[in-house]
C-alpha cells in the first residue's frame, strides 16, 4: 500500500515537472526574428539576398556574400524552406526511462547532446540527400508566430494537468502522413529522398534502440564518467558522436566515419586512413568523413576578432554547422547575417515521438522559425563540423578551409590547422588518442573548474 502511494506521488511529480518544463521551455519560439533586406544571409554554405526577389537576377560582384562568392539570389520563401528542412532536435519528455536513472526527459541538461545530434543529422543529410535537398512539406508546418506558440503552450500545460487525473495520454496533433508526402513526389528519386529523410530522423529517436538517440549517446559518455543529468561540453560531445558512428552497425552507415581533431590539428594521413578503412576487394569505395574540430574562441569571453573566422566557416559548402551557444545554453549555429548568428534552439520541450511507427509525425523535427543572436554573446567553447564525401573531396576541402583560415584570421596563428602526416609522427601523447578516452585533456581540466553556479541543472 505504501509503495502504491509512493508511485502515485512519483507520477504526480512527473506530471508537475512535465507541465513546468512545457511552461519554461516553450517560450523560446514566441518572438519573431527580423532579417535585413540589405544584407546577405548565409546558411550552411548557401547565400540568400532578400533584396533581390527575382531568383534569376545576378547580384553585384561587390556583394561580398561569401569568401568564395557562391551567390544564390534567393527569395525569403526559398530561405525559409532551406532552413526548415534542417533537422531540429530538442528537449523531449515522457520517453523511455534512461538506464541507470529515473529520468524520462532531458530538459535542463541535454541541450549540448541535442545540438551535437543536429550537427550529425546535417552531415547525414549531406551524405544521403545532398545540400540541394529540401523537405517538400517544409512550408506547410505551423509558423512560429508569438500567438500560436503561446496559445499552444497554454493548452499543453492545461492538458498535462487534466490528463494527470485520468492517466490518459494527450492526443497527437494532426500530422503530415508519409502517403501524403510521397504523393507529392513527382518521381522515384524524390520518393527515395523522403524515405531516407524519415530514416535519418528515426536514427535520432529517443529510445534505447536508436543508433544516435539520447539513450545511446549517454551510454558512450558513461565510459568517461558522464551520466544522464550531467552537463556535456562541445568537445566531449564531439568524441561521443565519433564513438556512436564507429559503433553503428546499420548497413547504411558503414560508408561514413567521424574524425575528431587533436589539439586543434587535423592530421591528414589519419583522416585518409579512416576513410580508407573499408577499402577491400569487395568494396573499393572510400568512406565519407565528418571532421569535428573543438576550438576555443577566446578566454572567458569570445574574442570578437574571431567573428570573420566564424563567418568564413559557415560560408563553406563543407560546413555542417557549429555546436556552440552562449553561457549556460547550447545552440546549433547554422548561418549568419551581418554580426548575428542564425541558430536552432534545442531548449523547447516537446513530447516523445515513437519513431518506430511507420508513419510517425515529422513536424516536431523541423524548426518553423530561425533565431538570431549577436556574435558577442557566443560562448568561446565550440565544436566545428565539416563533411567530405571521399578522400579527393577531403583533400580539396582541406585546401579551401586552410585558405579561409588564412583570410579570416587576424592572429599570427590560425585557430586550427591541417598537417600532412600522422599524429604519431609528431609525438602526440597516447592520452589524446586513446579510443576509450572521450575527453580531451584541456576539456578535463576545464570541467574540473566548473562549479554548480556556472550551469543551470534541474
Amino acid at each position: 500500500m505504501e509503495a502504491t502511494g509512493t508511485d502515485e506521488v512519483d507520477k504526480l511529480k512527473t506530471k508537475f515537472m512535465s507541465a513546468w518544463n512545457n511552461m519554461k521551455y516553450s517560450w523560446v519560439l514566441k518572438t519573431k526574428t527580423y532579417f535585413s533586406r540589405n544584407s546577405p544571409v548565409l546558411l550552411l554554405g548557401k547565400c540568400y539576398h532578400f533584396k533581390y526577389e527575382d531568383e534569376n537576377k545576378v547580384l553585384p560582384s561587390k556583394s561580398a556574400c561569401t569568401i568564395e562568392d557562391r551567390i544564390i539570389a534567393g527569395n525569403v520563401e526559398e530561405f525559409r524552406k532551406d532552413f526548415i528542412s534542417r533537422i531540429w532536435l530538442t528537449y523531449r519528455e515522457e520517453f523511455p526511462q534512461i538506464e541507470g536513472s529515473s529520468l524520462t526527459t532531458d530538459c535542463g541538461w541535454g541541450c549540448t547532446l541535442r545540438t551535437g545530434q543536429m550537427l550529425l543529422a546535417q552531415g547525414l543529410i549531406l551524405h544521403f540527400l545532398g545540400r540541394a535537398w529540401t523537405w517538400p512539406d517544409a512550408l506547410n508546418i505551423e509558423n512560429s508566430e508569438s500567438e500560436s506558440w503561446t496559445s499552444h503552450t497554454v493548452k499543453k500545460i492545461t492538458s498535462s494537468f487534466e490528463t494527470s487525473l485520468s492517466g490518459e495520454r494527450e492526443p497527437e496533433t494532426p500530422t503530415i502522413s508519409l502517403k501524403e508526402t510521397i504523393e507529392k513526389c513527382p518521381n522515384d528519386q524524390e520518393m527515395q529522398n523522403e524515405i531516407f529523410h524519415r530514416k535519418i530522423i528515426s536514427w535520432f529517436g529517443d529510445s534505447p534502440l536508436a543508433v544516435f538517440g539520447l539513450h545511446q549517446l549517454i551510454e558512450y559518455g558513461k565510459k568517461s564518467g558522464k551520466s544522464a543529468g550531467d552537463w556535456y561540453g562541445p568537445g566531449v560531445v564531439a568524441h561521443i558522436l565519433r564513438k556512436a558512428v564507429e559503433e553503428a552497425r546499420h548497413p547504411d552507415l558503414q560508408g561514413i566515419t567521424i574524425y575528431v581533431a587533436q589539439d586543434c590539428t587535423v592530421y591528414n594521413s589519419d583522416v585518409i586512413d579512416k576513410q580508407s578503412a573499408s577499402m577491400t576487394s569487395d568494396n573499393a569505395d572510400d568512406k565519407a568523413v565528418i571532421i569535428l574540430v573543438p576550438v576555443r574562441l577566446g578566454g572567458e569571453r569570445t574574442n570578437t576578432d574571431y567573428l570573420e573566422f566564424v563567418k568564413g566557416v559557415l560560408s563553406l559548402e563543407y560546413c555542417v554547422g557549429i555546436i556552440g551557444g552562449k553561457p549556460k545554453q547550447s545552440y546549433y549555429f547554422a548561418g549568419f547575417q551581418d554580426d548575428s548568428l542564425i541558430y536552432m534552439d534545442p531548449h523547447y520541450c516537446q513530447s516523445f515521438v515513437d519513431v518506430s511507427i511507420k508513419d510517425f509525425p515529422l513536424e516536431t523535427f523541423h524548426c518553423p522559425s530561425p533565431k538570431k543572436m549577436s556574435f558577442r554573446k557566443m560562448d568561446p567553447s565550440c565544436t566545428i563540423g565539416f563533411y567530405c564525401r571521399n578522400v579527393k573531396d577531403f583533400e580539396r576541402a582541406s585546401e579551401e578551409i586552410t585558405k579561409m583560415l588564412k583570410i579570416s584570421s587576424k592572429e599570427k596563428y590560425p585557430l586550427f590547422t591541417f598537417v600532412n602526416g600522422h599524429s604519431r609522427d609528431f609525438d602526440i601523447t597516447s592520452t589524446t588518442t586513446n579510443e576509450e578516452d572521450l575527453f580531451l585533456e584541456d576539456e578535463k581540466k576545464r570541467l574540473k573548474k566548473v562549479s554548480t553556479e556556472e550551469f543551470v541543472l534541474l
